[in-house]
């Protein structure tokens, strides 16, 4: 599905990545050019190993990339410091992950607090977390430890705790790759729905086709670099991404 939206919201350009193996380099990422706009949601699909999880830190700024640039509003994340693109991360992207990363040792509400405490949020927006809970079907289970929840409601918790201090950016790696189905359909719509609400730049990497029911672009990672597909229900065609990126 083509995009509806105008305002360009995260540059990829030219991104390469290597790690040493051996006496030699492997190239995982060859090249990333993308273009995504504010308030997007994005499937990235690709096999194991092809590099989805591997650019989704590079955009996060938890890795640099070898070379090329990472631009979001006119901001370089690959140029900052690390305390620089910790603060980044900390105020302006959620992350949700495939085994939910959920701290056993605290309850359903004290694992949203964290975040918030992180960033240094106060009472106003700790007032977030009873509405985030309801929406997601979880006010019964405030007060509930991690290892007492299903799967699926783990997943909603985790989709809470990213969302709860409202970032600009949500990045959801294999997030319904331990559920069932019909739980997994559930969670995708409860995150496209919480996302759209929220206004958030969305990227999903994923083996899931049925990430792109929720997509409004869809990527494939191919020998290192993005390829978008043009007819996302086949995922046959593709176009190449020609990138107008910043030269500073």
């Amino acid at each position: 599905m083509p995009s509806s939206h105008s305002r360009t919201f995260l540059q990829l350009c030219q991104l390469r990545k290597s790690y040493p193996e051996g006496n030699l380099e492997r190239a995982v990422l060859a090249g990333v050019d993308a273009e995504i706009a504010s308030g997007e949601i994005v499937a990235l699909l690709g096999r194991s190993g092809s590099g989805k999880s591997t650019l989704l830190n590079l955009i996060a700024g938890i890795d640099l990339p070898s070379s090329g640039s990472i631009w979001t509003e006119g901001t370089n994340l690959s140029s900052l410091s690390e305390r620089e693109r910790t603060q980044f991360r900390r105020r302006h992207v959620g992350f949700v992950f495939q085994a939910f990363n959920l701290i056993p040792t605290l309850t359903v509400a004290e694992n949203l607090q964290l975040p918030l405490e992180l960033n240094g949020n106060g009472s106003t927006a700790f007032s977030r977390i009873p509405e985030l809970l309801s929406k997601l079907g979880l006010a019964e289970r405030a007060e509930t430890f991690p290892d007492r929840l299903s799967g699926g409601e783990q997943q909603r918790v985790a989709i809470a705790r990213a969302l709860v201090h409202q970032p600009r950016l949500l990045l959801a790696d294999e997030p319904t790759g331990n559920l069932d189905a019909q739980t997994s359909a559930e969670v995708l719509a409860l995150l496209q729905t919480l996302v759209r609400e929220q206004g958030a730049t969305l990227i999903v990497a994923t083996h899931s086709r049925e990430v792109v029911a929720i997509a409004d672009r869809v990527f494939a990672m191919e020998s290192g670099k993005l390829v978008e597909q043009t007819n996302p229900q086949s995922l046959r065609t593709t176009v190449s991404i020609p990138v107008p990126c910043p030269t500073n």
